[in-house]
């Protein structure tokens, strides 16, 4: 089928009928103040469902289970969205960022042992910060040495959402302490039943514990879990910080527009706002942005696929949507007022878009750290897309 007008709309409908007939209508207040154990099994549960319909990683190539077009990946999200339907929070590293490095830079046995068995719900965490080493990463301190067939890593990361639930890591590590910073880093398939592992859940601001810092002491990686040459580890991450800050934006910008922004509106309108000037501005503000927003999304996965992508573009969506929801979130909680103040927990499985708009708030600056903090992507999009130098020109 073609991706023009009548099959568009035929699929709208196929995944329209699906989601009425398998979106739980009740799981907001189901999946709101769950144990840990109950959060995982419904996560599992609904991407064995998005699996089963053939829609769980539409973006990853058609020989491992994917090949959506772009045209209908907006229309499946879309209509999720729509529907209200849950995200897949617990594997999201594992579609995203796991799947890319291993398209990209991993060995066919790589490959062929992870991505089938990250359809049946493996669960990856990424290992990348660590205390000193967060926006600035190629600082990082985790160390690997070879021994034989395997390399014995020691260290700390930290901010590992997830971890607690994880059955592999992506792991950097530094190999040559000598090398320039960049230059000496590998990167490692991390096995989370390996011998030495301590990984400890950290609560953060909205009560949840889903960042963990994972303590290394001693792990043996066999030598065959390397991705790429040694030593090359900080190329090989760029394609995972390029996921992060590329295509798993095109769910997340459908998701603002048609739950968030939908929220907004409804808000404004309980509380009898929309005939306010002043609120009817700063809501036409946002459609605006949001409009821009899955435009340039659309647009960075259809460059991407055709390897015209710039230098500086999924930074430039990143930047644009982490600091676009905070701005939406951020007035969202404006509008809820002091009532909004006592929603004390949110559904596990709704990421930010639970409608709780003050803890929805306060996790929105999460997004601004992690991937690279928005200082680092205006210095990407500054040095690598507008060409400008790194040093101040006397």
């Amino acid at each position: 089928m073609t991706d023009q007008g009548a099959d568009l709309q035929e699929f709208r409908t196929e995944v329209r009928d699906w989601c009425r007939s398998h979106v739980p209508a009740d799981w907001r207040k189901a999946q709101t103040g769950v144990p840990e154990a109950e959060f995982v099994a419904f996560q599992q549960w609904w991407f064995a469902q998005l699996r089963e319909a053939g829609w769980a990683v539409p973006h990853w190539p058609a020989e491992w289970g994917g090949g959506m077009s772009t045209a209908r990946q907006v229309v499946l999200y879309q209509e999720l969205a729509a529907h209200d339907a849950p995200r897949l929070v617990l594997a999201f590293v594992s579609i995203h960022h796991a799947a890319a490095t291993l398209l990209e830079a991993g060995t066919e046995e790589q490959r062929r042992r992870h991505l089938p068995a990250i359809l049946d719900g493996e669960v990856w965490v990424q290992g990348f910060s660590e205390p000193e080493a967060g926006s600035d990463l190629a600082s990082l301190r985790t160390t690997a040495r070879r021994e034989g067939d395997v390399f014995v890593v020691s260290g700390q990361k930290l901010w590992a959402s997830g971890a607690a639930h994880a059955d592999w890591c992506l792991l950097l590590a530094r190999t040559d302490p000598a090398a320039p910073k960049r230059r000496g880093i590998s990167y490692f398939l991390l096995d989370m039943r390996s011998a030495g592992l301590d990984v400890r859940p950290i609560r953060n601001a909205v009560g949840e514990s889903h960042f963990c810092e994972v303590f290394l002491n001693d792990v043996e990686v066999p030598a065959v879990n390397l991705v790429g040459p040694v030593n090359s580890g900080w190329q090989v991450a760029q394609a995972t910080l390029g996921a992060e800050r590329g295509l798993t934006m095109l769910e997340l910008a459908e998701r603002l527009g048609n739950a968030g922004f939908r929220w907004l509106v409804q808000a404004c309108a309980a509380r009898d706002l929309l005939g306010d000037s002043r609120v009817a501005d700063r809501l036409a503000g946002f459609e605006a942005e949001v409009a821009g927003l899955r435009a340039l999304c659309r647009d960075l996965v259809e460059r991407g696929g055709a390897g015209r992508a710039g230098p500086a573009d999924a930074s430039v969506v990143k930047l644009f949507y982490s600091e676009l929801l905070q701005r939406l979130t951020g007035f969202g909680a404006e509008i809820a007022g002091l009532p909004g103040q006592a929603v004390l927990s949110k559904p596990a499985s709704s990421g930010w878009e639970s409608g709780a708009w003050v803890l929805d708030f306060i996790g929105s600056w999460e997004w601004t750290i992690p991937g690279g903090a928005s200082e680092v992507q205006r210095n990407i999009i500054a040095e690598r897309g507008l060409g400008l130098p790194r040093e101040p020109v006397a």
